[in-house]
């Protein structure tokens, strides 16, 4: 006998959903470096006594063992080309053991990666991806799609999609929100909401790392502007550390009186993730049947929709800075690179500062751990020098380190400390660096934080609420003309105006006839470009620049004028006539340049800037 239809059942009563299935694979003896997903395949039986003791608890929806099969996870474990399998086998084993009593639930989660805007991976693929998935879910039988423990409601969006351009079963749409209600990316509940009904979730919930009674009060807000049923699918508490091993310590009695308190609240679909066990369920369960169900509030989300349409006025770009302001008028601004020291001793930094500023220079970029090597923080010593040289900045400022909600904290802080250019890079990994041992974390790269500062220029934080006055920086990104696969470096730079950067920094340039091809190809992307000049100091600097640094191309005549130079032991004074020459060159292309030298060498930086006519 068919299964009434689900969203109906779910007008007439509450649906219990089933627990863990990691927690109890686990307990099984299945470690965690595992793919819990591939079990489908290798211990399809381990993977249905599972399902059959959540079914004889008492659960209404079995969740399919394919939280993690998406090609993009499954990649980690060889396993890209077994997600039709996977999902389908998963699919399988779920109606053998629901069998007639119980629907079965598709279940998705996120990629495991970032989507645009804050990552690399265009929509439009993350839909593709979690297509393929939801095709051979519903070739396996299920009956509906829980989307699950999705922390960026854009990523959600996509999946919701997805699944809709597969079939018309119901969809569950579940976020996963911190203890203040909020989702991991700091949207709130006032916000999500409304855009997951708006991408077609039939019902709309939460599940995932918070207890109950954390969740209890997001799903109170979430009643308050939601339209369509709620679901609830919160841990079994916090995990504790005890004898080594992270235990979730909430009794099913206690999960099973919060049951009620969600039901109380609007909730049509309960049951447990991480820690949960089929007790807790088959005690959620029996709270479940001694409860008539309460009426859904409906109440529309009028004032929490009408603050997220509030708007602030946004800094015009020549009030942002200085050089913002030059760029603006026409001006030509050039900028000299101070290096951050090793240690913490700034003395030196902040005279180099001041001795630039005295000839006229009233520009400095600092960048952000040149080379993935450890020195002082390019916030904290853009800090020194315009606080104490009264030099304005240019911040380099690297995804590497630091996950998405760090760097937002960061920017404000140096926003509130008065930094306003900021060149946003993704960063060289460590493994080039001094310490190659060492972790990065790159959460977004740079075209996912060009869209992180521009939207805190729009007066929104990353989870589109407002942060107050909008913040006023000058965006810049880096851009290489000299990349190896240039159709790709002009896509990604494309993408980064099209976010919001509002002028460029280039690879070191010693090419010009590379350089004006390049130019010619910025078409409708163009920005003030400034370009970077290095003087070469000798014969060994100019192989070191040609042969060792990524993305630097060194012509082969200009390494043979270093070869002669050298052998007449005058290799630092034609390193320095290249630079002029360079830069006499550029200054009809670009609309600024920036100057390294070694800190011994700042003399070297002025006499390039001297051949610039500034």
């Amino acid at each position: 006998m068919a299964l009434p239809d689900f969203l109906g059942e779910l007008d007439t009563r509450v649906l219990v959903c089933d627990g863990a299935m990691g927690t109890m694979l686990y307990g099984r003896g299945i470690f965690l470096n595992r793919s819990f997903d591939e079990l489908n395949l290798t211990q399809p039986d381990l993977v249905a006594e599972v399902h059959q003791a959540y079914a004889r608890a008492g659960a209404d929806v079995i969740e399919t063992n394919t939280f993690g099969a998406n090609r993009v996870k499954l990649a980690a474990f060889g396993l890209a080309e077994r997600v039709h399998a996977i999902n389908a086998q998963g699919a399988k084993i779920a109606r053998h053991a629901a069998r007639e009593n119980a629907y079965v639930a598709g279940a998705i989660g996120p990629l495991g990666i970032r989507i645009e805007p804050w990552g690399k991976t265009g929509v439009d693929e993350a839909e593709d991806i979690f297509r393929e998935q939801a095709r051979a879910l519903v070739e396996g039988g299920v009956d509906l799609f829980v989307l699950e423990t999705f922390r960026d409601a854009n990523e959600i969006g996509a999946a919701i999609r997805a699944v809709r351009s597969v079939c018309a079963l119901p969809i569950v749409a579940q976020m996963t929100t911190e203890e203040d209600g909020n989702s991991l990316d700091g949207v709130a509940p006032e916000t999500f909401v409304p855009d997951l009904e708006h991408a077609g979730a039939d019902v709309v919930g939460l599940n995932c790392s918070v207890g109950p009674a954390a969740m209890l009060e997001t799903i109170e807000r979430m009643a308050h502007v939601a339209h369509v049923k709620l679901s609830a699918q919160p841990n079994a508490g916090r995990p504790r550390e005890i004898e080594g091993r992270n235990l979730y310590l909430c009794s099913p009695e206690y999960m099973a009186s919060y049951a009620r308190r969600f039901i109380a609240s609007g909730v049509r679909l309960v049951g447990g993730c991480c820690g949960t066990t089929p007790d807790h369920i088959r005690q959620i369960k029996i709270a479940v049947r001694a409860l008539a169900p309460a009426a859904v509030r409906q109440k529309p989300g009028a004032a929490a929709r009408q603050t997220r349409e509030v708007r602030v006025a946004t800094v015009p770009r020549a009030q942002k800075s200085r050089m913002a302001n030059t760029l603006e008028r026409g001006g030509f601004p050039i900028s000299v690179e101070l290096v951050p020291p090793r240690g913490y001793q700034s003395d030196a930094l902040v005279e180099q500062a001041r001795q630039l500023k005295i000839r006229g220079i009233d520009l400095v970029n600092i960048p952000d751990g040149p080379r993935a090597s450890a020195r002082m923080s390019a916030l904290a010593a853009a800090l020194l020098v315009q606080q104490q040289a009264g030099v304005e900045t240019i911040l380099h400022y690297a995804c590497r380190d630091r996950n998405l909600l760090g760097m937002q904290s960061d920017l404000l802080g140096a926003h509130s400390m008065g930094v306003r250019n900021v060149l946003l890079v993704t960063g060289d990994p460590p493994r080039i660096g001094d310490y190659p041992d060492a972790t990065a974390v790159f959460d977004v790269d740079s075209i996912g934080l060009t869209n992180v500062v521009a939207q805190l220029n729009r007066g929104l934080d990353i989870g589109g609420q407002p942060i107050g006055q909008p913040t006023a920086f000058h965006i810049g990104v880096a851009v290489n003309p000299a990349a190896f696969n240039l159709d790709e470096e002009l896509r990604r730079f494309a993408y980064k105006v099209e976010a919001g950067a509002e002028f460029a920094m280039t690879q070191p340039v010693f090419d010009l006839t590379e350089f004006r091809a390049f130019v010619q190809r910025l078409g409708p992307h163009r920005i003030p470009i400034l370009a970077a000049i290095v003087p070469l100091e000798s014969l060994r600097h100019a192989e070191y620049m040609a042969n060792e640094v990524p993305g630097v191309r060194v012509p082969d005549a200009v390494i043979a004028r270093m070869r002669r130079a050298d052998a007449d032991g005058r290799a630092a004074e034609e390193g320095l006539a290249i630079a002029r020459e360079i830069a006499g060159d550029l200054r009809s292309l670009v609309q600024g340049v920036q100057i390294s030298a070694t800190p011994k060498a700042i003399h070297v930086a002025l006499g390039v800037i001297d051949a610039l006519g500034a």
